[in-house]
C-alpha cells in the first residue's frame, strides 16, 4: 500500500497543477488493494481444502472539471489507471476535457461540510501489512469451523465447502477548487462460507464481517454455514397460499438490497422509478418500522471517515414510524432536487464498483451500513410466539421487482435456513428451492407486526453496504410452490 501522507500529497500537487486550465476541479485517487483465501473442500473427492491465497490490487486518478467554451459552461470525467504522477494526472485531464458535455443540472462541484468527520484512525494497521500465511490461517478457520461442526453431528461425508475469506484495504484522497481537501483509510474483513450434504440436498450459509483482525471470526462463520445445512435436513414443501412470515436477517438483507434501498434513494425519485415519488412526509411503511443509513457507525463493516466526494459520513434518516423523511444522497443529485423548503443530506456519495474505491468513475449513490429498527421490539421467542403459525424465512436469493420498482411487485426463491413456525416455535425444516415468493414490497413493509431486537451485520453477494437486520414478522405474504425440486 501507498503511505497514505504521499497519496495527499499526490493529489495536492495535481490539482495546483491544473488549477490554470479549468474553471473547477476535483482530483480523487485511490489505491485497493484485495485479499482472497478461496475455500474448496469435498470429503470424498481428494482436494487441497484452501486453495493458494490471490491478491490484486488497483490504483489510479480520476480528474472531474468543468471548463469554459463560449459561454457555456461544460463538465467532463476522465481516469488514468496505474500513474500517480504528473502525467497520469494530465492523461486524466484530457480525458475529462474530451468528454466535456454541458449539463443543466449540475449546479457545483462539493464545499466543505461544517460537520466534522467522526471517525478517526479507524483502520486496522495489522491488516494494512497483511501477510499471506495469516490470510490462508483465516482461510483454514472457516473451513476447520465448518468440519468440526459437520464432524460433531456425525456427518463426515457427502460434504462441500466452499466460499471465501476476503481481505479488502483501501486508501483514497481527494482535493478539490472549491476546498474539499479529505482522505481515508478503511480495512474491511469478510467470510462467505457455503457448505453443502449432497446425499440430503441441503445447502447452508454462513457469513462474518469486521474491520480489524481482533472483531472477526472466519471460524464463526465455518460454523454457522454448517449448523445451517445440518438444521435444513428433511425438509418438506408447503402449499401455495398467503402466510405470516418472519424473515430472517439474510433474507431482510436481501430484500432492502434489491429493493428498499434504490426506492429510498434520491436518484430513483429524480428517475421517477421508484413507488415513493411524492410520498415525503406521508406514511409509506408499518408505524412499527425505523430505517436509517449510517456510514459512521464505529466497528461496522461498511463505514468510512468521509464519502468519496470528501463530505463527513454520518446518519440519514429515511423512515420514521413508518413515514418517509429522507432519501440516500449524493451532492450532485441533493443540489438539483433540493429547493428552500427541503435540503437533502450528500452523505452518501461513494464511487463504488467492486473492489474498493473505484478511481474511474464519478460518485454515486450507495448506501452504508442500513439499519433497521422498531418502535417496539421483542425477543426472537416473542417474536414466533406472536405469529404462531406460518413460516421461517431465512435465506432468499434472486430476488427482484418485476416490471421496475415502481408497481413494488417482486419475485424472490427461499433457498434455505427456512422452517414451518407451529405453535410459536420452529418446526420442521422446509425444503430448498421449492418455493417461491411473489408479493408486492410496498404493501409487505406495510404489514410488518413484529420487529426484534437482536439485530445482525449481514451482507449479501456483490454488495457494497451492510445491512443492520432483525427479524420481521410480516403478514400475508404470498408464497407459490415450485412444481418441480430444483436441486
Amino acid at each position: 500500500m501507498i503511505d497514505i501522507a504521499e497519496l495527499r500529497r499526490f493529489v495536492a500537487d495535481g490539482l495546483e497543477a491544473i488549477r490554470s486550465e479549468v474553471v473547477d476541479a476535483e482530483i480523487f485517487a485511490a489505491w485497493n488493494e484485495q485479499l482472497i483465501a478461496r475455500l474448496n473442500y469435498t470429503s470424498d473427492i481428494p482436494c487441497n481444502g484452501v486453495q493458494e491465497p490471490k491478491s490484486s490490487a488497483a490504483y489510479g486518478v480520476g480528474v472531474l472539471a468543468t471548463f469554459r467554451e463560449g459561454d457555456e459552461l461544460r463538465l467532463g470525467f476522465g481516469s488514468e489507471p496505474g500513474d500517480l504522477s504528473l502525467t497520469g494526472v494530465r492523461l486524466a485531464l484530457e480525458k475529462a476535457r474530451r468528454n466535456a458535455v454541458h449539463d443543466p443540472d449540475f449546479h457545483s462541484f462539493p464545499s466543505p461540510s461544517a460537520e466534522r468527520p467522526t471517525l478517526e484512525h479507524y483502520h486496522d494497521p495489522k491488516v494494512m501489512e497483511l501477510t499471506d500465511e495469516t490470510l490462508v490461517d483465516l482461510g483454514w478457520e472457516a473451513l476447520e469451523g465448518a468440519l468440526l461442526t459437520f464432524r460433531t453431528a456425525g456427518q463426515m461425508t457427502s460434504l462441500i465447502v466452499n466460499g471465501d475469506v476476503t481481505v479488502q484495504k483501501e486508501q483514497m484522497a481527494i482535493k478539490s477548487t472549491r476546498g474539499i481537501d479529505a482522505w481515508d483509510e478503511t480495512t474491511i474483513l469478510m467470510a462467505t462460507i457455503t457448505t453443502m450434504i449432497e446425499k440430503e440436498h441441503v445447502k447452508g450459509t454462513g457469513w462474518s464481517t469486521g474491520t480489524s483482525l481482533s472483531n472477526f471470526s472466519a471460524r464463526e462463520a465455518g460454523r454457522e454455514a454448517a449448523r445451517s445445512a445440518l438444521n435444513t435436513m428433511g425438509g418438506r414443501r408447503i402449499t401455495s397460499g398467503e402466510y405470516t412470515v418472519v424473515f430472517g436477517p439474510q433474507a431482510v438483507t436481501e430484500l432492502c438490497d434489491n429493493l428498499i434501498i434504490p426506492a429510498l434513494s434520491l436518484d430513483s425519485i429524480d428517475a421517477a422509478s421508484s413507488p415513493y415519488v411524492e410520498k415525503l412526509g406521508l406514511r409509506i411503511m408499518s408505524p412499527l418500522l425505523h430505517i436509517y443509513d449510517d456510514g459512521a457507525i464505529p466497528g461496522a463493516m461498511a463505514s468510512k471517515r468521509v464519502t468519496c466526494e470528501g463530505l463527513p459520513t454520518g446518519r440519514t434518516d429515511l423512515v420514521e414510524r413508518g413515514l418517509l423523511v429522507g432519501f440516500l444522497a449524493d451532492d450532485y443529485t441533493a443540489k438539483k432536487l433540493g429547493t428552500n423548503v427541503r435540503t437533502f443530506m450528500p452523505r452518501n456519495g461513494f464511487r463504488f464498483g467492486g473492489g474498493g474505491r473505484n478511481f474511474r468513475q464519478r460518485a454515486d449513490i450507495f448506501a452504508t451500513n442500513l439499519v433497521l429498527q422498531g418502535a417496539e421490539e421483542v425477543s426472537h421467542d416473542a417474536l414466533l410466539a406472536r405469529v404462531g403459525t406460518g413460516l421461517y424465512i431465512g435465506r432468499i436469493w434472486y430476488t427482484y421487482p418485476i416490471n421496475g420498482l415502481g408497481p413494488g411487485d417482486f419475485t424472490s426463491t427461499i433457498v434455505g435456513d427456512s422452517y414451518l413456525i407451529e405453535a410459536g416455535s420452529l418446526g420442521q425444516p422446509l425444503k430448498p428451492n421449492t418455493v417461491r415468493i411473489n408479493d408486492n414490497f410496498i404493501h409487505l413493509f406495510q404489514r410488518i407486526i413484529g420487529i426484534t431486537r437482536e439485530k445482525k451485520s449481514t451482507l449479501v453477494w456483490a454488495a457494497e453496504e451492510t445491512v443492520v437486520a432483525p427479524e420481521l414478522a410480516v403478514q400475508g405474504v404470498h408464497v407459490e410452490n415450485i412444481a418441480e425440486y430444483m436441486g
